[in-house]
């Protein structure tokens, strides 16, 4: 695409007809599987999901306003747009509908369109906050002069300034608000006069309204004097209420700018190139995109790896927050998986490629942080509603405002109209949850857990009741083996001797326990056959030159009794010596979680489809007082409708296929990073690498963010239930009720930001 083309309508600024000819030409070219992939992908019903930056929103009315336009087109099937990061997720269907479209639709409303991702629409955004920063920088400056020239007027009594003198103040007062007006305004005229042109009331319509009448009937005291409104000039006020909307939006774009770096910094971790291995052995530097699966890159120190792949030579830490939440780099040397997108710290790395674009672990990652950035929170989508009959409700109530106090004079009926258009504006309530809500769910991305829906939090908040799934989920990947009982008059380090010996010449799961039970100090075994589906048996090497005929395996392999727990018996010639009891292994953290959970008030239970032997067992270990065995996936859904139907909260905490039915059920659905795809579409929350200690953090995290939901929803509703009043009936002047407005939205954002830091418990 022509990257200067769409940045000039990105940024604001209305194209020429050529331009807008050359920017539709350059959404044409998407129209191609090949070209919408980059930003799309496929989903299980056919329909394509794409994630797309919409630039120009400034209020609820805008969101609503491209919503809409993209509802209408052919093949659209939804549509949800997150006014706070500008991201816009769009489900459609191919053989109806196309790209291009798209960005037709959204010019005619007024805004611009890019592919969500696109690295031209972080460098609109900089261009923006740049042109942002120079017209505060303007408008500080005349602001400062202005009220330099302003304030002999309000210190001087009657008759200590001269007509001609105040004429020649007003006159540069005015001279140094025009540049304020032509310049530092043009935001807020550009959106107004496009909101108007299509039949709709923005936040920035009264906005512009308020600083055109007071600039209008400041100039007209300025050129007459003696006219119905030479009483008073509002030059100062026009000027303070400009600079500090500019403030406040200046800070605002920082503060949401640092709460999304996370989500931003994911989606642009992969590098432009790497080098490629040659056929004769040299490397060559070629893009990311022409990597195949089966070639072999290097990548350099400090550089990002670019795909999936294997390591073939060379050493290195690495580095894997952002994907797996582990905070301290790892060692990767030859024979190691490596992922797309983490970093390569302090050695060079030779690694063959077996995955690259859409089907890298990162691809996926990004693809739930894009779907996050484009959900929109249940209160959010309220606010939004709201946003336009509220403006519509203030321009009524401004007009009303002037008929009642123009029998006290048009200067005082004006300044007073002026001020319920400034001090009304809805910012505050239109950011309240959004911006929350992102600062929340970046928090949580820079520890590895990705929140896939925004309303996760509302209703992680309420969560009363947490069911874990036991395998996979509370246990690791391997057993445990313990040395449960053995022959009177034997000693424990010599059975443990004994039967590493023969478990080390295995592979099969329960044997490599024992072997890691035993330790280095398991004795040399010889002759060591393995009997499928009972055990091994072979002869141990004793440390004096003894040998023992040994068997390792299965009650019935062994002569011992069965006592239907998970066992390993070892026995010699003279029948039974030992017995291992085997479970799962308990994750590291999952006791420190759980006690964690219970600390909050949470109920923790297990559901399992295992036997409820072993199922006790490592909820007695892991502190789980209710748990439950044997269940299928009916029973579990049905056991989580049961708890629902008394008026629980659940949480569902799973990772495998048939965790997808009672995902989908559960109030709030949590899937492990090593959940099976199935398992990751139905949820709400992914927690990469497996770390249970976020769980907690994560329903931590939502209560909190209600908390700062309501105290900013508090605050926006007491600043108008104050505020409008005092404008209304004359005692807030306009650049009174300028500061107030920039300060309330300020104050929301700032209060939101608060969030970006994740507590510990």
């Amino acid at each position: 695409m022509d990257a200067a083309t769409l940045m000039e309508g990105a940024a604001g600024v209305a194209p020429h007809p050529e331009s807008r000819a050359a920017t539709a030409a350059a959404w044409a070219a998407l129209d191609t599987p090949q070209e919408w992939q980059v930003f799309s992908h496929q989903l299980p019903d056919g329909l394509w999901e794409s994630h797309l930056s919409v630039n120009g929103l400034r209020c609820g009315t805008c969101v609503l306003a491209v919503e809409a336009a993209l509802a209408r087109l052919p093949g659209v099937q939804q549509v949800q747009l997150n006014g706070a990061s500008g991201t816009v997720r769009l489900r459609w269907s191919a053989p109806q509908g196309r790209p291009s479209q798209w960005c037709e639709a959204v010019q005619r409303a007024g805004y611009s369109l890019l592919p969500a991702g696109d690295l031209r629409a972080q460098q609109v955004r900089q261009r923006s906050q740049r042109m942002l920063l120079w017209r505060w920088l303007v408008a500080g400056f005349c602001m400062m002069q202005v009220m330099m020239y302003a304030a002999p007027a309000y210190w001087a009594t009657p008759g200590d300034i001269t007509p001609q003198d105040i004429a020649l103040l007003r006159w540069a007062s005015w001279v140094l608000t025009l540049p304020v007006v032509l310049f530092c305004c043009q935001p807020f005229f550009t959106s107004a006069w496009r909101d108007l042109r299509h039949g709709r009331i923005g936040m920035d319509v009264p906005v512009a309204l308020g600083i055109v009448v007071a600039f209008g009937a400041s100039s007209a005291a300025t050129f007459e004097p003696a006219g119905p409104l030479g009483a008073e000039v509002w030059f100062d006020s026009v000027t303070m209420f400009v600079f500090f909307l500019l403030s406040g939006r200046l800070l605002e774009e920082r503060l949401r700018a640092r709460s999304t770096g996370a989500l931003e910094a994911l989606l642009h971790q992969l590098p432009a190139t790497v080098e490629r291995q040659r056929p004769d052995g040299s490397f060559e530097r070629v893009a990311v995109r022409r990597l195949v699966a089966g070639d072999v890159v290097r990548v350099l120190p400090g550089e990002v790896i670019p795909a999936d792949g294997r390591v073939l030579a060379g050493e290195s830490r690495v580095d894997e927050a952002l994907l797996t939440g582990e905070s301290r780099p790892l060692l990767r040397r030859a024979g190691d998986a490596v992922v797309a997108g983490s970093h390569c710290l302090n050695g060079s790395l030779q690694l063959r490629v077996e995955r690259i674009g859409a089907d890298t672990r990162f691809a996926a990652i990004a693809q739930l942080m894009e779907e996050a950035a484009g959900h929109k929170p249940r209160l959010a989508r309220a606010a939004d509603r709201i946003a336009g009959p509220f403006l519509l409700l203030v321009l009524v109530a401004a007009a009303a405002a002037a008929l009642w106090w123009w029998p006290q004079g048009p200067a005082q009926a004006i300044g007073v109209a002026v001020a319920v258009l400034i001090v009304t504006c809805p910012c505050a309530l239109s950011l309240a949850t959004p911006a929350a809500s992102l600062a929340a769910a970046a928090a949580l991305a820079r520890r590895g857990v990705l929140v896939r829906r925004l309303d996760a939090f509302e209703r992680g908040a309420c969560i009363d009741t947490v069911v874990f799934d036991k395998t996979g989920t509370l246990t690791e990947d391997r057993q445990q083996a313990q040395l449960q009982a053995w022959r009177a008059g034997s000693e424990s380090a010599g059975v443990l001797a004994l039967a590493g010996g023969l478990a080390a010449q295995s592979l099969h799961p329960a044997a490599r326990a024992v072997a890691s039970l035993a330790g280095p100090g398991a004795w040399p075994a010889q002759d060591v056959t393995e009997v499928p589906g009972q055990g091994v048996q072979g002869r141990v090497h004793g440390p004096d030159g003894s040998v023992q005929a040994l068997r390792l395996g299965s009650a019935a392999f062994c002569g011992a009794p069965d006592s239907g727990a998970s066992q390993v018996h070892l026995a010699d010639g003279q029948g039974w010596l030992a017995s291992f009891s085997l479970d799962e292994a308990l994750r590291f953290d999952a006791q420190a979680a759980v006690a964690a959970l219970r600390g909050q008030g949470v109920d923790v239970q297990m559901l399992s489809g295992d036997r409820q032997l072993p199922v006790a067992q490592l909820a007695q270990r892991a502190g789980i007082a209710q748990a439950d065995g044997a269940q299928s996936p009916e029973a579990k859904l049905e056991h989580l409708r049961g708890l629902q139907a008394r008026g629980r909260r659940v949480a569902m905490v799973g990772d495998g296929l048939n965790d997808g039915p009672v995902l989908a059920c559960a109030d709030l659905s949590i899937a492990m990073g090593s959940a099976v795809p199935l398992a990751q579409l139905r949820c709400d929350v992914v927690v990469q690498g497996n770390q249970l200690a976020l769980v907690p953090a994560l329903l931590r995290q939502a209560r909190r963010t209600r908390a700062v939901v309501r105290q900013n929803l508090a605050w926006a509703g007491l600043y108008n239930a104050v505020c409008v009043p005092l404008a209304l009936i004359g005692a807030m002047p306009p650049w009174l009720a300028g500061l107030g407005m920039a300060a309330s939205s300020l104050l929301v954002v700032a209060n939101s930001a608060r969030l970006a830091r994740l507590k510990e418990g």
